[in-house]
């Protein structure tokens, strides 16, 4: 990875974290990221596209590269199988890139806007969780604002504003390019999930136990004691872990962490809870995850007060904050839609491919 694309790369995989919850997310994932900025500052790309397998990245294109590259050993398989995939799709990113700058231009036209920083984003993918359902989804985003949203039913795209509702009038009429994406989010796409769950097994399909560690601190206004349980280290990235009181689930008082990918590709949280000291033996830090035998149940002990551990949490917590901040404006989904070319291209041979194609215009 390069240094210069860095604090893009934060956004994105904090902004992927954010996305799925701990209880209930997805089993397997194929999920890709197009962001366009118009303003790039610190010598981040103008368009960035960042394709996902289970939460790990697996292929990366930006606008400095001009290249679309594998970033996981395993994805090589795909260029020996297809001598033109990395061509063939690098090809598609640029026309991608391309037509994101202008749409951009015309999204600021059309909401009156000056120059100055401006995003037009998509997020495309599907899930198939533990229990066997299934979910595709296709959306857009501009300055961080959901745009547009295809609902695989009717067919049809959901618009929350009326500048919106110009593209969606447009893009609704596209019943061919309409099927053809739902197919893709239906079908095709658990297929390549299928393809890369059997490319990378080593990766994807292992176990890693997490690590639970405890610490705790008194408070100086109350005398009320916090205690942070923190779980690291584990894949894949499905765990509970939630605190109990008397051998029950006890939500009251309990704040949660967001689940976040380590750079090892292992996953961490956390949980906090503030109690009464003199109740501190009712309490439980229950974990669950498939790299465990049994559920761990951690109790808490007299502690010696470690408050320069607490102070890197909540600097952490902090940081994390603030960058959801940026989130908000920077990394939301998108979409830019097309319908003549790139069918035949991608409806069959290509992972990335959600749609028909075309030079469709927003």
């Amino acid at each position: 990875m390069a240094l210069r694309n860095a604090p893009l790369w934060l956004l994105v995989l904090l902004a992927v974290a954010l996305l799925d919850s701990c209880e209930g997310a997805s089993t397997h994932s194929m999920k890709y990221f197009y962001t366009s900025i118009s303003d790039p500052s610190q010598g981040l790309p103008h368009f960035v596209e960042v394709g996902f397998v289970d939460g790990q990245v697996f292929v990366h294109y930006d606008s400095h590269s001009q290249t679309l590259q594998p970033r996981v050993s395993w994805m090589e398989k795909v260029g020996k199988e297809d001598p033109q995939y990395w061509e063939r799709e690098t090809r598609i990113s640029r026309d991608e890139e391309q037509q994101f700058r202008d749409h951009l231009e015309t999204l600021r036209n059309r909401y009156n806007q000056s120059e100055g920083l401006h995003t037009w984003q998509r997020m495309y993918g599907c899930e198939l969780r533990r229990d066997g359902s299934k979910r595709g989804f296709e959306q857009f985003s501009y300055d961080g604002r959901t745009f547009l949203t295809f609902d695989k039913e009717t067919l049809t795209w959901v618009a929350p504003d009326p500048q919106a509702q110009i593209t969606q009038k447009k893009w609704d009429g596209l019943t061919r390019s309409n099927l053809y994406l739902k197919a893709y989010l239906e079908k095709e796409c658990f297929d390549w999930i299928k393809k890369y769950l059997s490319y990378g097994n080593e990766m994807l399909l292992r176990t890693e136990p997490p690590m639970v560690t405890m610490s705790s601190r008194t408070e100086v206004e109350d005398g009320m004691e916090t205690h942070i349980c923190r779980v690291h280290g584990f894949y894949p990235r499905e765990i509970d872990a939630y605190w109990t009181r008397d051998g029950e689930v006890w939500l009251q008082d309990t704040f949660h962490g967001f689940l976040t990918p380590n750079v090892d590709g292992t996953y961490y949280y956390w949980i906090s809870i503030q109690i009464d000291p003199k109740e501190r033996g009712r309490y439980r830090c229950h974990v669950e995850h498939d790299g465990l035998q049994d559920p761990l149940d951690l109790e808490l002990k007299e502690f010696t007060d470690s408050k320069s551990n607490l102070g890197l949490i909540i600097g952490f917590v902090v940081a994390v904050l603030v960058v959801v901040g940026v989130i908000a404006r920077i990394v939301v989904f998108i979409k830019k839609r097309q319908d003549g070319y790139k069918a035949a291209l991608r409806s069959g041979d290509s992972s990335s491919s959600s749609d028909q194609g075309s030079n469709l215009s927003i």
